[in-house]
């Protein structure tokens, strides 16, 4: 119960920066986010309606679509962040803090990628072109700001044509790119480790380890000086998943050696069904 008031209030944390980062940075300048969010701003740009209720209002389908590919933890914590960052936009005044179009797409992408990666990393989203990420990631083994940034340039192009203003074109796919890679360097899901677990307490340790999605492989081994025969567990997983890997290791065998190596690619069945 405690963890999960923590991931709310971390997700409500990334909120607040997302709607800073719209309302101090992008908007004032008529830059675009990218996205549901790039969405709602370019309606807001030409109509009369509030940026709020268009970002509330087009995440609907998308929360609905998550719900039944994502699982209701994950939509939850994205509900939350979605009313969050609605609700945040509607009270952070829309004041430009610089006033150079460069530095507001450099600023404005840092403080949106910011609050969309801590909100993965508790496992939620910020909604909008996040959860399409997440859907299209959890089938397709990409790094997540990558596919978000493809998306999301869309709809950017579609302001270029609206209103003609390349400037603000290229200034809002700087912020898109700088989001794109903040949001990756916070949210580190798509990188792979191998974990080689040298244990006397194999059994144990599988019982807990087969629990995740990740499969475990089971070496004899035999050790070259002492000749004591020892199980050696392999499984492959995730930089985001690790620390919890790591948890579990401690608590079932404090002894146990662990060599942990970065992997370059995968082939094969990643995820256990």
């Amino acid at each position: 119960m405690l963890k999960e008031i923590r991931n709310g209030l971390v997700v409500i944390i990334g909120a607040a920066l997302i709607a800073a980062g719209f309302n101090l940075f992008l908007v004032p300048h008529q830059l675009l986010s990218g996205g549901v969010s790039g969405l709602s701003m370019l309606v807001n740009y030409i109509t009369p309606i509030n940026l709020s209720i268009l970002y509330f209002t087009f995440n609907i389908p998308l929360l609905i679509a998550g719900l039944f590919l994502l699982g209701r933890r994950f939509i939850l914590l994205s509900i939350l962040s979605v009313v969050s960052v609605t609700w945040f936009v509607a009270v952070i005044p829309s004041t430009a803090v610089a006033t150079d179009n460069i530095l507001s797409a450099v600023f404005g992408g840092v403080l949106v990628g910011l609050g969309s990666g801590i909100s993965f990393r508790v496992g939620g989203s910020s909604g909008g072109f996040d959860i399409l990420g997440s859907i299209v990631t959890r089938y397709r083994d990409f790094p997540i700001g990558n596919v978000l940034v493809g998306m999301n340039a869309l709809v950017i192009l579609a302001m270029g044509y609206i209103n003609q203003d390349w400037n603000l074109v290229l200034a809002s796919i700087l912020s898109l790119y700088i989001t794109g890679k903040v949001l990756d360097f916070i949210h580190v899901g798509h990188i792979k480790i191998t974990v080689y677990i040298i244990t006397n307490e194999s059994q144990a340790l599988l019982e807990r380890l087969l629990t995740h999605p990740r499969g475990v492989t089971l070496i004899k081994t035999e050790g070259a000086f002492s000749h004591k025969e020892k199980d050696m567990l392999m499984t492959v997983t995730t930089m985001y998943e690790l620390a919890e890997l790591r948890e579990i290791i401690k608590a079932t065998d404090p002894t146990a050696f662990v060599n942990i190596v970065e992997t370059v690619g995968v082939m094969g069945a990643f995820r256990r069904r």
